[in-house]
């Protein structure tokens, strides 16, 4: 291997240092995937596109012969823009999983209509274990609020009011832990499709920079192919950093939504189980 080879190995070391470091002292497996994939991206850039078949001049990497070539001498930025798309495959997997797994084992409409028949039917256990069985977020909330509820239902230490507030309580706490795991890591979608953009115009400014350079350099007397080679390098890095950033607002403004359809059925199924609730509480 060449110099730059080790260079490039070295880098990603560094990273890879970065991502064992970061899951060990914070147990962060956002910084553990993104400096993963950063060095994965760096070796993927420096020795497989990198490699010197792809060029005409061999190690020193100037003249490319293929596209993997041309890739290349894009510079280090289409690494980086190339580690911010599997960062940004990575978690629309991770989202696309916990979402459906959040929604359960059965269709959510089927299970709220089984809970609220066994409501009906003062079968308060039943629709803990219908609970129990659907598992997801939803079920998760509603079956805290009924296990409340049958914990206090015949305590006569409890009025009817207060043994709302209770299970409204046990509610609201079950909430607070479910919710956050649906938005959880939407922000870093959204932040690698504002970086992407920019570090994609910045490796094209820099690679049009290059080209004219030389251009004023040669006194104009650069060939129009080698002149259409350095701004085909350039555009590279917008067509990855484009291309990152539409897959992370794509995906960001689908799973926002099913997010927030899910949240305003999670409400809406509160709502309902608690007006059952205070109705049977008060007879």
């Amino acid at each position: 291997m060449d110099q730059f080879s080790y260079v490039v190995i070295g880098v990603a070391a560094v990273l890879f240092a970065f991502a064992g470091l970061g899951y060990a002292l914070f147990r962060s497996f956002n910084s553990f995937i993104i400096f993963l994939w950063l060095g994965i991206a760096d070796i993927i850039w420096g020795l497989f596109m990198g490699a010197p078949g792809n060029f005409k001049d061999g190690f020193l990497r100037h003249d490319p012969l293929n596209t993997l070539g041309t890739i290349h001498t894009g510079g280090p930025l289409v690494a980086a823009l190339l580690g911010m798309l599997f960062i940004a495959i990575t978690y629309i997997v991770e989202r696309y999983l916990v979402i459906s797994k959040a929604r359960g084992s059965g269709d959510l409409h089927a299970f709220m209509k089984n809970v609220q028949s066994q409501l009906d039917s003062n079968n308060v256990s039943a629709a803990i274990e219908s609970c129990a069985t659907q598992k997801g977020s939803l079920s998760n909330i509603v079956r805290s609020g009924l296990e409340r509820y049958s914990q206090v239902e015949k305590d006569a230490n409890f009025d009817p009011e207060k043994k709302i507030a209770e299970v409204q309580r046990a509610i609201d706490e079950a909430m607070n832990l479910e919710t956050p795991l649906l938005e959880k890591n939407l922000v870093i979608l959204s932040t690698v499709a504002s970086v992407s953009t920019m570090v994609g115009l910045l490796g094209t400014t820099i690679g049009m920079i290059r080209s004219f350079a030389a251009l004023g350099a040669s006194g104009g007397a650069v060939s129009a192919q080698a002149l259409s080679i350095g701004i085909s390098e350039a555009l590279y890095n917008t067509a990855f950093g484009l291309a990152a950033a539409i897959i992370s607002i794509l995906s960001f403004n689908f799973f926002t939504t099913k997010v927030d359809n899910f949240v305003y059925m999670i409400d809406e199924a509160v709502l309902t189980v608690m007006e059952t609730l205070t109705i049977k509480s008060k007879k």
